[in-house]
């Protein structure tokens, strides 16, 4: 048969027997195999449940606790350096204060020993000037009394000899 031959009354009469009912394919179809793939999956689930999703959970909790257990002692740490910083901090403080009571203390001290000892040389310095004025006084009294002598002296050879006589005191 050709495309251009004519049709042939057979092939007419094939073409106009009734139609075959036609059905819609189904979309599921249930049969025994279905359960045993629903019981393959519940299987599976149970199996996978026990060898795998436990065990991970478990570690999973575990890792999260001890997170949070290492968090808690992180803070318990961070709070016990803070409370030590504010004791060393107030300990500083304390140093520092009874320190400048020290230096101001010594200070003061030592001012006193300084004036004490400027006091004292100056004391001794006045009874050492007083001494020598003393003995200087002394010397000087003596000198003149020496000069006194001495020019007397010279002024009766000085008149002895201009006069060209001796000439007395009177």
């Amino acid at each position: 048969m050709s495309a251009l031959s004519p049709i042939s009354p057979i092939v007419l009469l094939a073409d106009s027997a009734p139609p075959a009912e036609v059905h819609s394919p189904q979309l599921i179809d249930l049969d025994g195999t279905a359960f045993v793939q629903f019981g393959l999956f519940l299987l599976l689930v149970a199996i996978l449940s026990k060898l795998l999703w436990k065990p991970y959970l478990r570690v999973k909790g575990e890792r999260v606790s001890r997170v949070d257990g290492y968090r808690k002692e992180a803070q318990a740490m961070d709070t016990d350096a803070a409370a030590r910083l504010a004791k060393a901090e107030a300990a500083m403080a304390e140093a520092r204060r009874v320190g400048s009571a020290e230096r101001t203390k010594a200070r003061a001290e030592a001012q006193a020993t300084e004036q004490a000892l400027v006091a004292s040389a100056q004391a001794d310095a006045q009874k050492e000037l007083a001494a020598a004025r003393g003995r200087l006084e002394g010397i000087v009294t003596r000198e003149r009394a020496r000069i006194a002598t001495v020019a007397a002296e010279m002024g009766a050879e000085a008149a002895r000899r201009i006069l060209g006589r001796d000439v007395s005191r009177s």
